[in-house]
């Protein structure tokens, strides 16, 4: 048996921190450049918070076998989710609409409601989900939130399933 076993909880920290730090630029790009999340951007980030929180969860739980593959599958679901939301999002920017499909701005909406009605409207995003406001590297912020969400669903993958490394070492007769 080797002296030492992978443990799963540095993986699951990861994940955390590379949640929290994209959330946190999200959050930047909203509140210091003032550019408003559309109700797809705004699916993406819970996608993202539950990503992180069930990564939060594994780390601090320190999970076996099962448990790994238990917290890998729910992250796994949560970034085919936020995936599929950031792949429609890209491709309605590459492909526009007739007629934009995420709701009025954000000035309509104070304009036309009041403070108590809209504040729900805004909290599910105002922002056009056709609009690129902000690129990096040719890649739209739809882009690049569906790079890090596959790059998040390999990860939960390989947690759903790797080998536990104490039964590899059982069965080549260590």
């Amino acid at each position: 048996m080797p002296s030492h076993t992978f443990s799963s909880r540095p993986a699951f920290l990861l994940l955390f921190i590379a949640c929290t730090g994209l959330l946190g630029f999200g959050l930047y790009l909203q509140h210091a450049v003032g550019l408003e999340p559309c109700p797809m951007c705004i699916m993406q980030r819970y996608a993202f918070v539950g990503v992180a929180l069930v990564a939060l969860a594994a780390a601090v739980h320190g999970p076996g076998s099962s448990g790994t593959r238990l917290y890998g599958g729910m992250i796994l679901l949560l970034a085919l989710t936020g995936g599929g939301v950031a792949a429609r999002q890209s491709w309605i920017q590459r492909f526009p609409p007739d007629l934009a499909e995420c709701g009025p701005g954000l000035e309509y909406l104070l304009d036309s409601f009041g403070i108590a009605e809209a504040l729900p409207m805004i909290f599910r995003g105002a922002g056009d989900c056709t609009v690129i406001d902000w690129s990096l590297l040719g890649l739209s912020i739809a882009n690049w939130s569906l790079l890090c969400f596959a790059a998040v669903a390999l990860v939960g993958l390989w947690l759903t399933l790797r080998r536990d490394p104490r039964r590899q070492s059982f069965s080549r007769g260590s």
